[in-house]
């Protein structure tokens, strides 16, 4: 079954993925992905009829498109704000040197000093965000504080 469906839709929805990507190897990714999905779900998809499974096939390659397109979004805006979070960190420093500070601490007590100090949360937001009472937070807070400053001085 899973032959003949492949023979039967692949180029089709190849030329349909590049039209909607306008880049062949993403398209061809879709296309293969498209059809691991249809494996995962081979108990339901048997039971559809040929006009169905085809529907299906294109359906479910625009929604990976999408999800894809809306991922490649958010990971560029986080890109761009912490680029900008960075050059705003330490006066002076770049924003290479910004980020390599911040990559110093370890990752929970980043994301907690990046959402404090540079996008304004406060430590109760940050208690009921992260299930944490305010006063582990601004102890961790305090104990990144100290740390940079640590690093900072000794170079």
């Amino acid at each position: 079954m899973w032959e003949e469906l492949y023979e039967t839709h692949e180029q089709e929805l190849l030329r349909y993925a590049v039209g909607v990507c306008r880049n062949r190897e993403r398209a061809e990714d879709l296309v293969q992905e498209t059809f691991l999905r249809a494996m995962q779900n081979a108990d339901p998809f048997e039971d559809l009829g040929p006009s169905q499974k085809r529907a299906w096939l294109f359906r479910t390659l625009k929604n990976l498109f999408c999800d894809r397109f809306r991922r490649a979004s958010l990971e560029d805006a986080y890109a761009e704000t912490y680029r900008e979070d960075a050059a705003a960190l330490e006066p002076g420093y770049g924003e290479t040197e910004n980020a390599l500070l911040l990559a110093k601490l370890p990752e929970q007590d980043r994301v907690l000093f990046r959402m404090r100090y540079l996008e304004g949360c406060t430590a109760s937001e940050l208690s009921e965000l992260f299930h944490l009472p305010a006063g582990t937070i601004r102890a961790r807070l305090s104990r990144s504080r100290a740390y940079l400053k640590q690093i900072l001085r000794e170079e």
